[in-house]
């Protein structure tokens, strides 16, 4: 990959998306923990949007409370007085306590104060989703709308997958939506798949290895929905050297070689860059037009064609708001279990291995769309908004789960860890959690040069 063939204008969006997510999910996080510290009358220092090691890109004092953006984009924080966190400020938790100090406070408002973070998440979580099933309802190809059914990239070939079959059960799982057979194989470790052919049911074993590799290739690499190419756009980037291409062109040969569907055209042009390769279309259904066109150096060519859904059709289901509710909610908690599922993998299965699973900021920002999408937007913001409350909610030092378990264990024997074991448990949290960041980092640095 060289930084010219980067589709910067693609990138630039995507970091957007990704700033204005984040920037949401961390100030109303941040708030919860804001809002109830003040509550219960605890100073409050500093309130910041992002990390702000050594400057500030903008602060202001308001009252006791330093309002801020720091200048790295991994989080933020809320600095309460009395509380060991991120800051480390061992000389304060020298001093005799103060009323006003998060110490000072019972154990039961310091647990209220600690979840309140985690409990904002949930709340903007679930009201996202109830809106956008609102607003946007539900909207998917149904699996009896593949007239043509699917192409078997590599991974689906080696299992015996073949161009015009439909995948219809994984395991004992039927599959009712285009684009969720690759998640269910893996969330469910299954042992096979079962096919429609020409109207015939056949079970196809899915061999060992199978998983690690759909895994590692996220879901990539299997079978792809399968339809005839129709020409949609022709986008600026686009070099036609001769003749050209019109909206509703159908794509019937690439240099001379028969295409009937986008997988022989995939097939064709997979190993065309840096060169130059001949569309032939059929026009107005009567008409054979050629157009030469470029490749450049990652096979794109920039002509847009029709999507699945203008081609096979879409099931949309409606909802009133007072239904969108109920929906919005099941969609909160099924996102929120198919997570966990994924997670508990990491410790059960061999075939889901931690490095091809694990994730940076680089990944998630990758997640949103190359254009501005606000259905596409609002929805990454609700998922990354009830992990973020999961996450944090684990019961490991210097995150809010370390310190409501602290708490909790305070409540119930009456016993308050020591201020230097606090700071202790904080230091080796933060060392957890910016080596497992690191190592993320790394992957994702990895898999972009590789």
């Amino acid at each position: 990959m060289t930084l010219l063939a980067i589709d910067w204008t693609s990138v630039g969006v995507k970091i957007l998306q990704f700033i204005l997510s984040f920037s949401i999910l961390v100030t109303l996080h941040e708030l919860g923990h804001y809002a109830t510290a003040k509550w219960f009358k605890c100073r409050v220092e500093k309130f910041y949007l992002f990390f702000d090691p050594w400057f500030s890109i903008w602060k202001k004092k308001i009252g006791e409370t330093i309002y801020g953006i720091g200048w790295v984009p991994f989080g933020g924080y809320v600095k309460i007085s009395g509380m060991v966190d991120e800051s480390m400020d061992k000389e304060q938790m020298k001093q005799p306590p103060k009323p006003y100090e998060f110490r000072s406070k019972p154990a039961w408002q310091r647990l209220i104060i600690m979840v309140a973070g985690v409990f904002m998440n949930v709340v903007l979580a679930i009201v996202i989703f109830i809106t956008i099933t609102w607003v946007w309802g539900d909207r998917y190809i149904p699996v009896e709308n593949l007239k043509y059914g699917v192409y078997a990239d590599s991974l689906g070939t080696k299992i015996g997958l073949k161009d015009g079959d439909n995948i219809v059960l994984v395991d004992t799982t039927r599959i009712e939506k285009v684009g969720t057979v690759g998640s269910t194989i893996i969330i469910n470790q299954a042992k096979s798949v079962t096919i429609n052919r020409n109207g015939e049911l056949i079970k196809l074993p899915l061999p060992p290895g199978f998983i690690s590799q759909l895994n590692k290739n996220r879901l990539g690499g299997f079978s792809y929905v399968r339809l005839p190419l129709i020409v949609d756009s022709v986008l600026e980037k686009a070099k036609i050297k001769s003749g050209n291409l019109q909206k509703g062109d159908s794509v019937i040969a690439f240099n001379n070689s028969p295409v009937h569907y986008n997988a022989d055209y995939v097939r064709l042009a997979k190993e065309y860059k840096n060169k130059d390769g001949v569309i032939t279309v059929l026009r107005n259904g009567k008409d054979t037009v050629n157009a030469t066109v470029t490749f450049d150096d990652n096979g794109n060519n920039y002509i847009g064609f029709r999507g699945a859904d203008k081609v096979l059709g879409i099931k949309q289901i409606n909802y009133t708001f007072f239904e969108a509710i109920p929906a919005g909610m099941n969609k909160c908690w099924e996102t929120l279990d198919k997570y966990v599922r994924n997670l508990k993998l990491l410790f059960t299965s061999s075939e889901v291995k931690v490095s091809d699973s694990l994730g940076s900021v680089i990944s998630i920002g990758d997640a949103f769309s190359g254009v501005w999408d606000w259905q596409s937007f609002w929805t990454l913001t609700a998922i990354f908004s009830i992990l973020l409350a999961f996450m944090n909610i684990l019961p490991i030092p210097a995150l809010d789960g370390g310190h409501a378990l602290f708490c909790i264990y305070e409540i119930i024997t009456g016993r308050k860890p020591t201020d230097k074991f606090m700071e202790y448990a904080q230091m080796f949290g933060m060392i957890l959690l910016l080596g497992l960041m690191a190592y993320a980092l790394g992957l994702d640095i990895f898999r972009l040069f590789k």
